[in-house]
């Protein structure tokens, strides 16, 4: 059976499975006749919402296709005529599903099935996956349906949090309302739950807090007051009402906590209460300033929790851990008086701050689980305490809202007339992403604000240590300053781990394996990542490491020599450039850019270094970077990087200031500008082509010299440029340029007229390319020969782009991704598709103004209607991806 699913992106699917129903228009069409519920929709509705203004000639018989291809592709669909119009019969929808889980979710929530009532809620919710009817446009009828079911999907969000406080998971209800509140402000009722599961979480002050951060938010944005019901369960929790309590319990007083409010843990709460429900020992594990022990004194009390930061001595663990649960005055041995008061005691053993004992705390835990069978151990350490049976609960920055959050709570706590404006928030952003969204630095940055102001305090960060200064009096941390925080994890360090992590700070955004070095390294880097010194990402399908700012500031200011530590830093980017280059051109091209993508901090960070360093050195890599930058749409960084380097190193050898001008070249051949191209590239073949010994120079240098000719430009030069490239790539056995040169030499064939000579060639090109494995070269011969074939009439334009977009869409390349799409647009125009090509247009139109990337008018097509790309683009741009779906959907051929 068919489902029809609007609670997003429109999807049709048989079971598990997607079904394809064509392009956006078809998808568009459906979900129009879904949103009918049944009802027949007229041919004018539908016209105007599937073309709006720019219909095409002949909508009825353009109607007619589209719904006889829907028939076709999905057979039992009841999709009928009537003189009213078109509708779908009683589809399976998952806005039916939705309304019905909510309908079972009600009867459970009137019958105190509470737990029943979650579950549906819960499925009810699941089935939402974005925007409903995302793919309809926003007029009058479509923003009325669109409005209607998100009211009833946030009262189910409502609903759903209210029965999870029922059940008496009360930290769960907190997780859960958190961003609710976020996402949706002004809807009180999720206030009023909030403060509810906080307080009966035994959190009166957070309860409190949460119900003037609301007032204070209403006050100022509104100019209202809290309802009533808010303003009564204020009351309610001031006076301690014992009807608030939940059904059969009290409110839950675990020791003593904080003054300030707990902001952004709730989820990590509540995890470590379910973790702790099914597992013995549970180590919560993050580095400095992640709130470690914060998140064990809001768990258990501050009284629950045997603090170890101070016991340097391994010989007083014990009788530090006994003294904190109790035992006092015993006459026989220490360890025997604990384990016995360990089995009358009943709760939970927390020991916090356990890394530097970490081998015998771990000692001392696997005993006592042998000897305690009913106790259970929460431990919090910068290292996994390595026990069988340990599971771990990984603390790392907060979340970006809850980080503002935090930093704005704490300001107004010592400015109490602060009030924070949208350039605020932006700051407090900046601020808190500088600071890693480290509770602790995030405590300290609010102090300063009184003296440095937010952007200030942005602006300072380069010595943060000292500006953030000394933490307050406080019992949650042992360390006076955030650097003493740093200096213990460092201290713990052996010295080829102190050594190696030292090395690592000059890594902007991380660093993959083979960063390492050898695999002695491997080892220490494992070490490292253990001690919450170096993260690990390990989600993606490639590995990858890094220090938070604050660990990379550290390292920086110890580093005995931290103008060696850069060096090796570029020395280790030009490495990768330089194993990079040839790659880019070959057969592992698509692999290679994704791998520069990654690093493009880390090149940026290299490249400068040797621009004030190494000029010669920064003038050959950001010269080997040509295609990457051309790829990634990169090219007025690249240009800029260029011209600096040529700047910087008047003394390079000849081969590299060619080559980095050849490249410079490319790059505004790609923004538009052939004049400079052409001549740049004339000036660099007269300097190389009398240097017998760069031959192979000279075979590139020709090769973009045809390339930059088209179109539009001199048939002679291209010819004679893509021949002797293509000669010289034979002699020399160079795979790559072969098959390049080939394509050259098609097209130049081309612009000089000989047509089927041109497109021949470039065909062979095509399956040169596919044989050596080449798949960009692959990909723009095809741009190249559909060009030809766009006004032809054979019908082979639209298969050769779609191929060409394809094989652009693995290798990465933006700039050529927009060119096929720039041509495709004119195709689906020629092909009576104005909405299609329209959409494409826009695509292009935006990336154009983002990046100066100019992909229209190269190559083989030089025609750019009138207008298409004036003015300013749309102000909300179809995506890429939409692009993509509409340009690779069946349409008529051309």
């Amino acid at each position: 059976m068919l489902t029809f699913a609007v609670l997003g992106p429109f999807e049709v699917r048989a079971g598990d499975q997607p079904v394809h129903v064509g392009g956006r228009l078809p998808r568009r069409l459906l979900a129009i006749l879904v949103a009918g519920e049944g009802r027949p929709v007229s041919e004018e509705s539908l016209a105007e919402g599937l073309w709006g203004d720019r219909p095409p000639r002949n909508p009825a018989g353009a109607l007619q296709v589209y719904v006889s291809r829907l028939r076709r592709v999905l057979p039992g669909t009841a999709l009928q005529r009537s003189v009213s119009g078109y509708r779908l019969v009683a589809p399976d929808t998952d806005v039916e599903r939705f309304r019905g889980h909510l309908v079972r979710a009600r009867a459970s929530a009137a019958d105190e099935r509470h737990s029943d009532a979650h579950e549906s809620f819960e499925a009810a919710l699941r089935l939402w996956r974005g925007t409903p009817y995302e793919d309809l446009g926003d007029d009058p009828s479509t923003a009325a349906v669109r409005a209607a079911l998100l009211e009833q999907r946030d009262s189910a969000q409502e609903e759903a949090a209210a029965a999870l406080l029922a059940t008496g998971e009360h930290a769960g209800a907190v997780a859960a309302l958190e961003p609710l509140v976020h996402a949706a402000p002004y809807r009180e009722r999720r206030w009023t739950l909030l403060a509810l599961a906080l307080y009966r979480s035994g959190r009166q002050a957070d309860a409190l807090n949460a119900v003037r951060r609301v007032r204070t938010l209403l006050a100022e944005e509104l100019g209202v007051d809290p309802g009533p019901e808010l303003r009564r369960l204020e009351g309610r929790i001031l006076s301690q009402d014992p009807d608030l309590a939940p059904v059969g319990g009290t409110i839950a007083t675990r020791g003593d906590r904080p003054l300030t409010s707990f902001i952004g843990r709730d989820a990590d709460l509540a995890l470590l209460s379910r973790l702790f429900g099914t597992h013995r020992l549970v180590t919560v594990v993050g580095p400095a300033g992640a709130g470690k022990t914060r998140l064990a004194v809001e768990w258990a009390g501050r009284d629950a929790v045997v603090r170890l930061a101070d016991v340097t001595d391994p010989a007083h663990l014990v009788s530090a851990v006994a003294a904190a649960v109790g035992v006092t005055g015993f006459t026989g041995d220490p360890y025997e008086t604990l384990v016995e008061r360990l089995r009358m005691h009943g709760k939970a053993l927390v020991l916090d701050n356990c890394e530097h004992l970490v081998g015998d705390v771990a000692a001392l835990v696997v005993d006592l689980l042998d000897r305690v069978p009913g106790l259970r151990v929460v431990a919090t350490s910068r290292s996994p305490l390595g026990v069988d049976g340990e599971h771990h609960l990984p603390l790392g920055p907060l979340a970006a809202d809850d980080a503002v959050t935090l930093l704005a709570d704490r300001i107004r706590a010592g400015r109490p007339g602060w009030i924070e404006q949208d350039a605020d928030r932006r700051d407090l952003r900046r601020l808190a992403d500088a600071l890693d969204r480290l509770p602790l630095a995030l405590e300290l940055a609010a102090a300063r604000v009184r003296t440095f102001g937010v952007r200030g305090l942005v602006e300072n960060l380069d010595d943060r240590f000292t500006v953030l200064g000394r933490i307050p009096r406080s019992t949650m941390t042992p360390h006076a300053t955030l650097q003493e925080a740093v200096a213990w994890s460092f201290g713990l360090l052996s010295a080829e781990e102190h050594a190696f992590a030292v090395r690592l700070w000059p890594y902007e955004g991380g660093f993959p394996l083979e960063a390492a070095g050898s695999a002695a390294k491997l080892g220490t880097l494992i070490s490292l990542v253990d001690q919450s010194v170096v993260t690990a990402e390990t989600s993606g399908s490639t590995a990858r490491y890094g220090m938070l700012e604050t660990i990379r500031a550290y390292g920086r200011s110890v580093d005995e020599d931290p103008a060696a530590t850069r060096a090796a830093h570029a020395r280790w980017v030009r490495e990768l450039v330089g194993r990079a280059e040839g790659d880019l051109q070959g057969v592992r091209s698509a692999t290679t850019m994704a791998a520069l993508r990654r690093e493009l901090p880390n090149l940026r960070a290299g490249l400068a270094h040797d621009l004030a360093h190494a000029p010669v050195e920064a003038l050959r890599t950001a010269a080997r970077l040509m295609w990457f930058w051309i790829r990634s749409g990169l090219l007025a960084e690249g240009n800029r990087m260029l011209t600096a380097a040529l700047a910087a190193a008047p003394d390079a050898p000849l081969g590299d200031i060619v080559r980095a001008e050849a490249s410079s070249a490319g790059l505004h051949y790609f923004t538009g500008d052939v004049t400079t191209a052409r001549r740049m590239l004339a000036e660099a073949n007269r300097t190389v082509s009398a240097q017998p010994h760069h031959r192979g120079l000279l075979a590139e240098v020709r090769y973009y010299q045809a390339l930059v000719q088209l179109p539009g430009g001199d048939p002679e030069i291209a010819l004679d440029a893509s021949a002797e490239a293509y000669a010289i790539a034979t002699e020399t056995r160079t795979t790559w340029l072969i098959a390049a040169a080939s394509m050259a030499w098609g097209a130049a064939l081309v612009i000089a007229g000989r047509t089927a000579e041109g497109r021949h060639r470039l065909r062979a090109a095509v399956r040169l390319a596919d044989a050596s494995g080449l798949v960009w070269t692959a990909a723009l011969s095809e741009l190249m020969l559909a060009q030809t074939l766009v006004d032809a009439g054979t019908g082979e334009a639209l298969p050769l782009l779609r191929s060409s977009l394809r094989r652009f869409l693995i290798e990465g390349d933006l700039s050529n991704q927009l060119a096929v799409l720039h041509n495709g647009a004119l195709a689906l125009d020629a092909a009576d598709d104005p909405a299609g090509a329209a959409l494409l247009r826009d695509v292009v139109h935006s990336h154009q103004a983002r990046s100066d990337i100019r992909s229209a008018g190269t190559f083989l097509q030089s025609v750019v209607p009138q207008g298409w790309y004036e003015g300013a683009p749309p102000s909300r741009p179809p995506t890429l991806d939409q692009a993509v779906a509409v340009l690779t959907a069946e349409t008529r051929p051309v």
